[in-house]
């Protein structure tokens, strides 16, 4: 569905549906030229940021991701995300909601702040493609989204296993969430797979591990049979740290680590997945500050966009 050219269609586009050219380089950069709007009506998916970065324990930055994604993105909203059959915003209503809004100054109270500004969104029946911020802002998003949906089945790419112990639960802390998550039944471990994994975690929680080393051996096709077996029909929870990628595809991140996928293996593995039963997903960690000619934000950006055609292909299958 094509719409007549204009500018800054952020603001200008009277259609939530359809993908049209606008030049690259200029223009008001909300994600993919969609409409800032805070309006739900109608909307199939809310795109929104969450700037904080608080919880990292390396590399601050990742606050700027959301922003950093946004411009990054413009560079292919002229046209249809290649290689798919079809454009996901023919499919999908999708607006760019802006920014989560917290207090900085009070830390202990963002956690709250982010799983509300969700519980906002979901209620209204929308799903949610969510940019960080650190990795921390996926577990008030578990808890709106299991709330909503159950137990969910989590798809995690990343570096880090993020399951490291924390017996009182008080940290504010991107090295804990999903932990906390298995442990709170917010996921199902059983039904879960993590992907790219290259630092040492002993106890996996009863999460499977596909591991950097394994994804390298086994290649894409394999892998993408693996989570798709774990992970069967249930509700899916995607979560994609940027750092998964190799820092020599994404050196704009917060904890970088040498021997990661390349941007065409987690490409190709995502696009692999379809016909999953996503119901929400993030692109996180991704620190502008310590990227070269944005392409950090540039792979963030095209992942958010295979998640997308992930979450149409689910109408357009239905539709034969």
């Amino acid at each position: 569905m094509e719409q007549a050219m204009d500018n800054d269609q952020a603001l200008t586009r009277t259609s939530l549906y359809g993908t049209a050219a606008e030049s690259t380089y200029s223009g008001i950069t909300s994600f993919m030229r969609r409409r800032y709007s805070r309006d739900l009506t109608g909307v199939d998916v809310v795109v929104s940021g969450v700037p904080f970065d608080t919880a990292t324990s390396n590399r601050p930055g990742a606050r700027f991701g959301p922003r950093g994604i946004r411009n990054a993105s413009v560079q292919s909203a002229w046209a249809r995300h290649w290689p798919w059959p079809f454009d996901p915003f023919d499919h999908l209503a999708v607006i760019d909601y802006g920014d989560c809004s917290f207090d900085h100054g009070r830390p202990e109270s963002v956690p709250a702040s982010i799983e509300r500004h969700a519980e906002h969104i979901l209620r209204a029946g929308c799903a949610m493609l969510t940019f960080g911020g650190d990795h921390f802002i996926t577990y008030p998003l578990l808890k709106a989204h299991a709330r909503r949906h159950g137990p969910l089945s989590l798809i995690h790419f990343d570096a880090h296993s993020d399951t490291w112990p924390d017996e009182d639960g008080q940290r504010i802390d991107h090295g804990t969430m999903f932990y906390h998550a298995a442990r709170e039944g917010l996921v199902d471990p059983q039904r879960s797979v993590q992907i790219g994994l290259r630092t040492t975690n002993d106890d996996t929680l009863g999460f499977a591990v596909l591991d950097a080393r394994q994804v390298h051996r086994s290649g894409v096709e394999a892998i993408v049979e693996a989570i798709r077996s774990r992970v069967g029909e249930h509700p899916v929870y995607l979560t994609f740290d940027i750092d998964c990628l190799d820092p020599a595809f994404a050196p704009g991140t917060g904890t970088p680590v040498c021997g990661g996928l390349s941007t065409v293996q987690a490409l190709e593995i995502l696009g692999g997945l379809r016909g999953i039963n996503l119901v929400g997903m993030d692109v996180v960690e991704v620190a502008p500050a310590y990227d070269h000619a944005e392409i950090t934000s540039l792979a963030a950006a095209s992942l958010a966009m295979e998640m997308l055609c992930l979450l149409a292909a689910r109408r357009v299958d239905a539709k034969g």
